[in-house]
């Protein structure tokens, strides 16, 4: 009795597992350079099924992407529960990352892409050097190559001088960190009736610090 007990037990946990090979990609999400070394970790987790999601743990698995910035993981998973899988640190500051992990279960897309940009550090003035008067309006409108911009317009009425004032987000005094990359500005400037719509794009280095002066 108890040696068929063994085998069931021993056919169950062969039922329930798949063996699966999950791809994991950590790059530059900005030039496409790979994170070589990056250490992955998967957790699982037990107790889906019923509801209680997260209710216990265990470290799976760890390992470091390649050359390439690949990681492959052939393990037997468990359909029955769920794995989250964790990207690890990056070798600079970062200011964009597309998701800090992924949960994932047996019968989902195996590739999971982690994308990262390094931060640059930018001070940004906005003049109105031909104001004339409490009427002029400029309208700036910012997007990025990584779309991490809402793109939503934002207004300045009258005879402006503004700049950034930076440091609360650990950049110093007058900067403000923002993720490397293409920055795209276009810029509406109403004045006397007139409506002018101006173009201008900056590309910002890892970890340069960048002025840029919107004269209008």
């Amino acid at each position: 009795m108890r040696l068929i007990v063994g085998i069931c037990s021993v056919l169950l946990l062969f039922s329930c597992t798949k063996k699966e090979t999950l791809k994991i990609s950590v790059k530059n999400v900005v030039t496409g350079e790979p994170v070589v070394g990056n250490t992955i970790s998967i957790v699982e987790i037990f107790n889906v099924s019923d509801g209680v999601s997260g209710s216990k743990t265990k470290d799976f698995y760890s390992g470091q992407t390649n050359s390439e910035g690949v990681l492959y993981v052939t393990e037997k998973f468990n359909k029955n529960r769920r794995y989250e899988v964790f990207v690890g640190q990056f070798p600079e500051e970062h200011c964009y990352l597309n998701r800090m992990g992924y949960t994932w279960s047996v019968g989902e897309a195996t590739d999971l892409a982690f994308e990262y940009a390094p931060c640059s550090y930018s001070k940004l003035i906005i003049n109105n050097v031909n104001c004339s008067g409490e009427d002029d309006k400029m309208v700036l409108y910012r997007q990025d190559e990584i779309g991490s911009l809402s793109g939503v317009g934002w207004e300045h009425v009258g005879c402006v001088y503004w700049e950034s004032p930076g440091g609360p987000d650990g950049a110093p005094a007058g900067y403000s960190r923002v993720p490397m990359g293409k920055r795209y500005y276009r810029w509406e400037v109403t004045r006397n009736g007139i409506t002018e719509i101006f173009y201008d794009t900056i590309y910002y280095p890892a970890g340069d610090y960048v002025t840029y002066e919107i004269n209008y």
